[in-house]
């Protein structure tokens, strides 16, 4: 079973607009890099895809932007496994804001499994279908009380 998986980071100024925030396309590249991220603490890198002969690929992506951030905030990149059946794994995402405690937005990602080779579909390994599991029920997502003013974690379980 995988858990919930976060990485904080800083806004930098490539991240911001000409509004003055961040971009909508920097979200989905965050997404991208949280998801690559906590499948390799999964055991489940570029290596061993190649390795398989066989990926993960995104094919839906929904978002919804809640908040703005800005340039030197800190944010917390959250993602977990919801559901997964034989082609396909269901990624959850939530960013939240340190400083005020805000969740800045949340989306969603529906991955295919494909034969790295043709492109098509392929039903899952077992090694995809064991490090791909769904988070475990009892635990809350939305519970960053694990993070404390002073922008340090707390000890947690992710």
């Amino acid at each position: 079973m995988s858990d919930i998986f976060d990485v904080t980071i800083k806004v930098k100024a490539e991240h911001i607009d000409q509004l003055g925030h961040v971009n909508n396309v920097v979200y989905v590249q965050w997404m991208q890099d949280v998801a690559t991220l906590h499948i390799e603490q999964l055991g489940l890198g570029l290596k061993e895809y190649i390795a398989l002969k066989h990926a993960m690929v995104a094919v839906e992506h929904h978002v919804q932007y809640r908040k703005a951030a800005f340039e030197g905030e800190e944010v917390v990149l959250r993602t977990w496994l919801n559901d997964i059946n034989a082609l396909y794994s269901f990624r959850q995402y939530a960013f939240y804001r340190l400083s005020d405690q805000s969740v800045l937005f949340m989306g969603n990602t529906k991955w295919a499994c494909v034969e790295i080779a043709s492109g098509r579909p392929k039903r899952m390994s077992p090694t995809f279908s064991q490090a791909y599991q769904p988070m475990d029920a009892s635990l809350n997502p939305y519970d960053f009380s694990m993070y404390d003013a002073t922008l340090e974690p707390k000890e947690s379980n992710s």
